[in-house]
């Protein structure tokens, strides 16, 4: 009896383990095209039309997906991409935020937690949160904490999903460098 108690714990944490990692694997893959938007933004408090397109024209897009303005997670990264925004700006790269949040929020959300640093997108209808696969399970109305990276080319070169914000400047720094580095080589006689 206490095998078969034993088998069903170990089913049952196998599918677990298999849902949970099928969840990280819902955003877009590495190589596929990354889905072009225009969305209200703010920088530093002040508002515009971002454009993916036009932002891919510049260099790579460090695209970003996090949660609610002001919540702990979410200004912990806002904080961490804020400090590293000068070395993606190095590479030729621009960090751009995306939240439901409305523009409103994301006016002061921009000039405190983001530091004047980069810009975030108003996503209250939650479309670009969908074609970027990035909806939080445990609660759809919000996204999840994803992140990419998309060449100038709009591909997707980097994906990591983490409620987490602890890795996630890191690893997208170290696909921005990597990226960088690739494109030097090539360029190389």
């Amino acid at each position: 009896m206490k095998a078969v108690f034993a088998s069903i714990a170990m089913s049952a944490t196998l599918a677990a383990f298999a849902v949970s990692g099928s969840e990280a694997l819902a955003a877009l893959p590495i190589g596929a095209a990354a889905p072009d938007f225009v969305g209200k933004a703010s920088l530093g408090g002040k508002e515009f039309d971002f454009s993916l397109s036009a932002a891919l024209k510049k260099g790579p897009v460090v695209l970003y997906f996090y949660p609610a303005a002001f919540t702990k997670g979410c200004t912990i990264e806002a904080h961490d991409f804020a400090e590293a925004t000068a070395k993606f700006k190095a590479l030729g790269a621009a960090v751009i935020g995306v939240s439901h949040d409305n523009i409103a929020t994301l006016d002061k959300f921009s000039v405190s937690e983001c530091r004047k640093k980069f810009a975030v997108v108003a996503d209250p209808t939650e479309v670009v949160i969908k074609e970027y696969d990035a909806v939080l399970a445990k609660n759809p109305a919000y996204a999840d904490r994803t992140s990419y990276v998309i060449s100038p080319d709009g591909k997707v070169l980097f994906t990591y999903t983490n409620l987490d914000p602890d890795q996630h400047v890191a690893l997208t720094l170290a696909a921005v460098k990597k990226w960088k580095s690739s494109k030097s080589a090539s360029a190389s006689p």
